[in-house]
């Protein structure tokens, strides 16, 4: 592909998006066109020099908009957040198969050469993910279906669209399911958060304030895999340029109890906090982590970076944001 040819890339207010953004501008992408329903000023990373549209992508004529004339689409859109969101906001997260199905039927008219998908590791059969010390999951652990509700049938409705636009009418889609993507430019207050920028959070604040103590939510024996911004970045690329045509896992395979993870936080700060356990809150399933076996075989890559060196800079990031009385976006 040359660097001239147009790529859109929506969702680009938000923190994948923006990253993505700022990652191709990097490598000397000359046309690209950022979309977002947030006004731009509240958007993570914004760029002078990108063509930057304020779209509401589940409208069908607003995603001819941000199709025309594009070579590429990654499409990121879509109403989510952390555990907190999704579990309690289930009709707006199945909302969002309007922009993947919008997106599609837009790129199939524009000519649009290659389409990617985010979808996610909420996709996967609950079945699965019962235990705490559960088994990495595989891509086919995604059959028979018992994806999260909501959201994750909804990601897993949008693969199938990708699959069928792909067979049906030669559009080149490409799917990957992330598995918990954090680091800093992201969401880490308001209800949104993820894991890791919610810790991330306690632990500054309870650092700054003096009050000693952090909130977690149910045992903390949850466990998770957390993949650091670079690694998603390079691998949805990476998959994109690709051959490989079926969804596939771009995830970390080390995987944490959230108990572990705050202790993580806890060293990078310097400090240990009086736990408090919210058993009666969101906590999502019991055990989920990547298993990358089909990466390391097709693009003998994984992600790689260590929780610990991504969460210091995070970490770091969020504790500046605070002390710099920012809230998030």
């Amino acid at each position: 592909m040359s660097k001239d040819n147009l790529i859109c890339v929506t969702g680009a207010g938000g923190f994948i998006g923006g990253a993505l953004i700022a990652d191709l501008r990097r490598q000397g992408h000359s046309n690209l066109r950022a979309v977002d329903q947030k006004p731009t000023d509240q958007w993570y990373q914004r760029f002078d020099d990108v063509e930057n549209l304020v779209l509401d992508l589940q409208g069908r004529d607003e995603c001819r908009r941000a199709c025309r004339g594009a070579v590429i689409v990654y499409n990121l859109a879509a109403d989510m957040g952390g555990m907190g969101f999704i579990e309690n906001n289930k009709a707006l997260c199945m909302l969002s198969v309007l922009i993947n199905t919008h997106m599609l039927m837009a790129a199939k008219e524009a000519g649009v050469q290659r389409f990617f998908y985010a979808s996610s590791a909420c996709v996967y059969n609950g079945d699965k993910q019962k235990g705490y010390d559960v088994p990495a999951l595989k891509e086919e652990d995604a059959y028979p279906a018992l994806p999260e509700d909501g959201y994750g049938w909804e990601k897993l409705f949008s693969e199938r669209m990708c699959r069928h636009f792909r067979e049906d009418y030669g559009i080149v889609t490409r799917v990957a399911r992330y598995h918990n993507v954090y680091g800093p430019f992201g969401t880490w207050d308001g209800g949104r958060e993820k894991a890791p920028a919610a810790v991330c959070r306690k632990v500054a604040l309870a650092k700054m304030s003096g009050n000693h103590e952090i909130e977690i939510w149910g045992t903390g024996d949850q466990t998770r895999s957390f993949m650091y911004i670079t690694d998603c970045v390079h691998g949805t690329q990476m998959l994109l340029n690709s051959d490989f045509v079926e969804p596939i896992n771009i995830g970390s395979a080390e995987m944490v109890s959230i108990n572990q993870l705050v202790d993580i936080a806890e060293e990078i700060a310097g400090i240990k906090l009086k736990r408090r356990y919210k058993l009666d809150a969101p906590k999502g399933v019991n055990g989920r982590s990547s298993d990358n076996t089909l990466i390391k075989r097709v693009f003998d890559w994984e992600p790689a970076t260590r929780l610990r060196d991504g969460l210091e800079i995070t970490y770091r990031w969020i504790h500046d944001e605070i002390a710099a009385g920012k809230a998030s976006l």
